[in-house]
């Protein structure tokens, strides 16, 4: 396998690994902890809120280390 395919890979699976951790750690709960739909449905729309917060921090601690590469390397 070439390096980009392992590449391709590496995010395929971790980006499903994330969502799946987003559906069992945040939106399930959000969702049980309700009993009318509308209450559910909202719970279930503001933890988009938690899963974009998520993905900042995470865009940020990827850029950090790529800005940072020269001096985390050496």
């Amino acid at each position: 396998m070439s390096p980009e395919t392992i590449t391709y890979i590496v995010v395929a699976a971790t980006g499903v690994l994330g969502l799946a951790a987003y559906v069992g750690l945040i939106l399930v709960p959000a969702w049980t902890a309700y009993s009318r739909v509308w209450e559910r449905l909202a719970a279930a729309f503001l933890s988009l809120y938690v899963l974009a917060a998520f993905i900042g921090v995470g865009a940020a601690g990827g850029a950090a280390v790529v800005w940072f590469w020269d001096r985390i390397q050496g």
